[in-house]
C-alpha cells in the first residue's frame, strides 16, 4: 500500500498539467509556470513539476516506463512474490508428510 494519499483527484492532476503545459510560454520557465500553478491548486511544486514529468512520459515526449507498464510491472512482481511463498509452503509441508510417512513405515 502507498505511504502517500492521493489528495488530489486524477481530473485535477490532468488540469494542472494542462495548465502548465499551455501556459509555459508565458512565464520565463517551465518552473515558474510550476510554480505559480502549484499555488493556485494548493500543492507544492515538486508534486506537480512529478505530474508534468509523468504525463510527458506517458504521451511519449520524455524517456522512462508509462504509468500503465509501471502498474502492470507491479503486479507481475507482487504476483511473481506471492507465488514463491506459496511454492515454499508446498515444498516445506511435502517434506513434512514425506518425513512423516517415512517414521511410520520403519516403527515396528
Amino acid at each position: 500500500m502507498s505511504k502517500t494519499t492521493n489528495k488530489f483527484s486524477p481530473e485535477v492532476r490532468q488540469r494542472a498539467v494542462r495548465l502548465v503545459l499551455d501556459h509555459e510560454h508565458e512565464h520565463c520557465s517551465r518552473w515558474a509556470a510550476v510554480l505559480s500553478i502549484a499555488a493556485k491548486i494548493g500543492c507544492t511544486a515538486q508534486t506537480l513539476n512529478e505530474w508534468v514529468k509523468k504525463a510527458e512520459v506517458d504521451a511519449g515526449k520524455r524517456a522512462g516506463v508509462p504509468t500503465d507498464m509501471a502498474a502492470r510491472l507491479k503486479a507481475l512482481e507482487r504476483e511473481n512474490r506471492e507465488l514463491r511463498q506459496a511454492n515454499e509452503i508446498l515444498r516445506k509441508a511435502s517434506a513434512y508428510f514425506a518425513q512423516a510417512e517415512l517414521d511410520r513405515r520403519f516403527k515396528p
